[in-house]
C-alpha cells in the first residue's frame, strides 16, 4: 500500500488557526459519517475560535474480518479481540499517511504541541499509537471504546524507551460494549498507565460500542482545556 495523502473532512475555527484536533473513525466508517455523526448528537459541529478539526478517512483496503473483503480500515486484524495477534506489518503502513497528515499541520504553523490525536474505536487505536509512536509531544491523546492487543508492540517500546513526558489520555468505554468489551479497554488504561502515561479513563454506564452526545460536548470543553488559546496559553506561562 503505496503511502498518500488522506481524504479529509475539515471544520475551520472562527479565527485564526492556531490548533489541531485530528478525529479517527472506526473500521469500515468515513470521516465525512464520522462529521455527521456528532452533527447529529450535538445538532452542530465541534466549534472554536482558533481549532481546526480534521477527520480523516482510512485507505480501502482488504479486511481479513470481513474474510478479505476490501474496507476503509487503518488496519488489518484477524479478529476482534484483546488475544489476537497483532497485526504489526499493516499498522507500520499506515504510519506515513498519518506522518504526512500531521507534517501538513506542522508546515501550516501548528507546533506539534498543539495537536491533539483521537479517534473511536479501531481509529482510538491508531491515535494511541499517533501519540505514544509516532510523535510523543503532540498535546494530547483521547480514544473512544477502543483496545490494544495484549502484544502490542507499543508496549514493548514504551517499557524500553521514554524520550519525552508523554501526552496525557482521555479514555472512554461504555459498560454494555458488547463489540470492544469493557475490561479490554479497562487492561488497556491500566498498563499504558504502568508505563508512564497519565491520564482519565471515563467509564459510561450502560453505553454500547457508541458514541454519545455527553461525551462529545465533554470531548468539546477537554479540546479547549489541552489547548488553550494562545493568549491563555501564553498568560500561564509568565
Amino acid at each position: 500500500m503505496a503511502a498518500k495523502s488522506l481524504l479529509t473532512k475539515e471544520i475551520l475555527p472562527s479565527g485564526k488557526h492556531t490548533a489541531t484536533v485530528i478525529f479517527f473513525h472506526g473500521s469500515g466508517d468515513s470521516g465525512e459519517n464520522l462529521l455527521q455523526w456528532i452533527r447529529f448528537l450535538i445538532c452542530r459541529d465541534f466549534q472554536s475560535s482558533y481549532i481546526k478539526f480534521i477527520f480523516p478517512t482510512a485507505p480501502i483496503q482488504p479486511y481479513t474480518k470481513l474474510n478479505g473483503r476490501p474496507s476503509k480500515i487503518w488496519f488489518d486484524r484477524q479478529a476482534i479481540e484483546i488475544e489476537s495477534i497483532e497485526d504489526r506489518k499493516s499498522l507500520s503502513n499506515i504510519f506515513p499517511y498519518v506522518a504526512d497528515l500531521i507534517k501538513k499541520e506542522v508546515e501550516l504553523g501548528i507546533p506539534l504541541q498543539r495537536i491533539v490525536v483521537g479517534g473511536y474505536s479501531m481509529g482510538g487505536t491508531l491515535a494511541i499509537y499517533t501519540g505514544y509512536h509516532l510523535f510523543q509531544n503532540v498535546a494530547a491523546v483521547f480514544a473512544c471504546s477502543s483496545f490494544l492487543n495484549k502484544d502490542a508492540m507499543l508496549f514493548e517500546e514504551l517499557k524500553s524507551c521514554r524520550k519525552f513526558q508523554l501526552p496525557k489520555l482521555l479514555y472512554f468505554h461504555g459498560t454494555a460494549d458488547e463489540l470492544v468489551r469493557y475490561e479490554w479497554g479497562r487492561k488497556t488504561f491500566e498498563r499504558l498507565k504502568e508505563l508512564g502515561v497519565t491520564g482519565e479513563f471515563r467509564s459510561i454506564e450502560n453505553m454500547y460500542h457508541e458514541i454519545q452526545k455527553q461525551q462529545c460536548l465533554y470531548l468539546e470543553k477537554w479540546f479547549h482545556d489541552v489547548l488553550p488559546s494562545l493568549d491563555v496559553h501564553l498568560k500561564n506561562k509568565l
